[in-house]
């Protein structure tokens, strides 16, 4: 692997995505084969610049994590036991490599989010909605343009603690099953579905409050 170059993380150039857990991807890669590895850095470049940026404080800190990261991958390929996929393995190191890097800035990382993102007396006792969330999708076109929605959601994400942040970047932005989620960030099946209640509820208020003023 020591004759694979790392590709500039920045370049545009347009390179056909690589499938992580397609059955030669490793045996290309461990060859060093450098096509293969270009490829799995434009296949998962992007999310794993959303997954560093909910560790820490700049577009610029989380660039330099992916790169750490794409050099630990390259370094430690060969030490990959294919315990887990791919994929799972290299978001792993990256979120232990962001973990660092948000410590160093002295940003805490907490464990446990406290707090519902919603305001208590809209659910009953039984803990259901007593006033249901407006059902903003369906018409959210006609009341905020695109830009602006994105824009909202953007912010809405950053206020979101840590935990959430990633939760909702990885299982809601990229797709990734509730089991990838726990090994990658270290968390039980309760912890994560807790994360991505409290995280997706903060996402509803901050577009129900900004829908209702565009009323």
């Amino acid at each position: 692997m020591s004759t694979i170059a790392l590709p500039r993380l920045s370049s545009r150039r347009t390179l056909a995505p690589v499938d992580a857990d397609a059955p030669l991807l490793l045996a290309r890669l461990r060859a060093g084969d450098e096509a293969a590895f270009v490829g799995l850095v434009a296949t998962h470049h992007d999310a794993m610049l959303r997954l560093a940026s909910t560790f820490v404080s700049s577009r610029a800190v989380a660039e330099e994590v992916v790169q750490d990261t794409w050099l630990a991958v390259v370094r430690g390929i060969e030490r990959f036991e294919g315990r887990s996929s791919l994929r799972t393995w290299l978001l792993t190191i990256l979120v232990n490599r962001a973990r660092s890097a948000g410590t160093r800035e002295a940003r805490s990382v907490p464990i446990a989010d406290a707090g519902p993102a919603v305001d208590r007396s809209r659910f009953d006792a039984s803990g259901h909605w007593s006033s249901p969330p407006e059902h903003w999708v369906e018409d959210a076109e006609n009341r905020l343009g695109a830009a602006a929605l994105a824009t909202l959601i953007r912010d809405a994400l950053a206020e979101l603690p840590a935990r959430q942040r990633a939760v909702i970047a990885l299982h809601d932005v990229d797709g990734l099953r509730a089991a990838e989620v726990c090994e990658i960030l270290s968390l039980t099946q309760s912890n994560q579905r807790v994360l991505l209640h409290r995280g997706r509820s903060h996402l509803r208020q901050a577009l129900e409050s900004a829908l209702g003023e565009n009323d």
